[in-house]
């Protein structure tokens, strides 16, 4: 359907081509997206000519929030970033506690849990409500500086790289790449607080609180304890963030080829390429919050099968290799996908508030420093 007003005739070699000018943006006959409609000129004519009952004033360009302005996008995808990791970890760290206990090997009596849903039910009535909750804050302020890097260093490493392999164009391996790297630089401020965190969603944790938590394990462990999950975590996230990137920006040239905002198409996408992305990553999962807690009934088998094997002085699990033979003997197989459900269940939410999120800050300030420099412009030409 035509703009009414709008005469699309042009000269040349489109004379007589069909134009329609929808939302802003410039199509042919056949539905092709030329361009917009404020930036194709034929000669010193433009494309559109209004008519009498219309204004004449030109149509404005559209905001490109992709293409964010020289020299502030990455304060922009910083603070964007800061923003969606805080929002997407306080609003499903309930879930998340869930997950915690129903990845234990070997749960106590009280804490063996149907579902996810039975487990919300039984922490709140039998530990209170806040206790889905308790060790929230640490997260907190790990998310803020951890996600602010992370967008910022992904969009840096993706332009970058997309523009060396396919000028102008998408690249999927740029995607991989850049959510692997970005990964690397996130876990580095982000596992520490992952460690204490886990800790105080144990049934039964023994800490008071957060500092006690932290203080406790630099005590009796030393800082390494901060960092005995680090290479399990980079194993897990290396591999959970190619596969969230990739799919993300694949769902996004399906759903959003234009790349404009669309909040639908990024909810969408990044709940789908989370849930993709966690249930391939589950095992090793399991893994990581098996070293971070260090379960009382996974050292004492270790503990068992050193006395047997003639060495002693186990008092921790270390490394992807030994987490993965304990896991196995402790429950074969199955147990690599514990707390599946709820590791699934908290990531379709998270990717999608996250990307959602960290979207719209990315379009508002983008905005807001293209209007600033539109009135700079024409403070100029005055």
């Amino acid at each position: 359907m035509e703009t009414p007003g709008v005469d699309s005739r042009v000269t040349g070699s489109a004379a007589g081509a069909e134009l329609r000018w929808i939302g802003g943006r410039l199509l042919d006959a056949t539905g092709k997206f030329l361009g917009s409609l404020s930036q194709i000129m034929t000669g010193e004519q433009m494309l559109h000519r209004v008519t009498p009952e219309t204004s004449t004033s030109v149509e404005e360009p559209e905001i490109d929030y992709e293409g964010l302005p020289q020299g502030a996008a990455t304060s922009t995808h910083m603070l964007a970033g800061s923003v969606a990791g805080i929002m997407e970890h306080c609003l499903m760290y309930p879930i998340d506690c869930v997950k915690t206990r129903m990845q234990s090997l070997h749960p106590e009596p009280g804490a063996r849990y149907r579902n996810v849903m039975d487990a919300l039910q039984q922490i709140v009535r039998t530990e209170g409500v806040w206790r889905p909750i308790r060790g929230v804050n640490v997260l907190a302020v790990g998310a803020g500086p951890a996600h602010a890097l992370y967008f910022a260093s992904y969009e840096k490493i993706k332009f970058s790289l997309s523009d060396a392999i396919h000028p102008g164009a998408n690249s999927h391996f740029a995607n991989g790449v850049a959510g692997c790297m970005a990964t690397v630089l996130h876990d580095v401020i982000m596992n520490p607080a992952e460690v204490v965190k886990q800790r105080m969603q144990m049934f039964n944790s023994p800490y008071r609180g957060v500092l006690h938590c932290a203080a406790s394990l630099l005590r009796h462990d030393g800082p390494a304890a901060f960092y005995r999950s680090f290479t399990t975590q980079l194993t897990m996230n290396v591999p959970f963030q190619a596969l969230h990137f990739m799919t993300y920006e694949y769902l996004q040239e399906l759903l959003n080829p234009h790349r404009q905002y669309n909040p639908s198409s990024h909810v969408v996408s990044g709940a789908l390429a989370g849930a993709l992305a966690a249930a391939i990553t589950t095992p090793l999962d399991v893994c990581k919050t098996l070293l971070n807690t260090q379960e009382a009934q996974a050292i004492h088998v270790i503990r068992a099968e050193a006395a047997v094997g003639a060495a002693s002085g186990v008092r921790h699990i270390s490394g992807l290799g030994e987490a993965f033979r304990t896991v196995y003997r402790m429950g074969g197989a199955p147990a690599f996908f514990k707390g599946g459900q709820a590791r699934i269940i908290y990531q379709m939410p998270s990717t999608a508030i996250s990307w959602s999120v960290y979207e719209f800050f990315k379009y508002i300030i983008t905005k807001r420093q293209h209007e600033r420099r539109l009135r700079g412009d024409r403070d100029g030409d005055k």
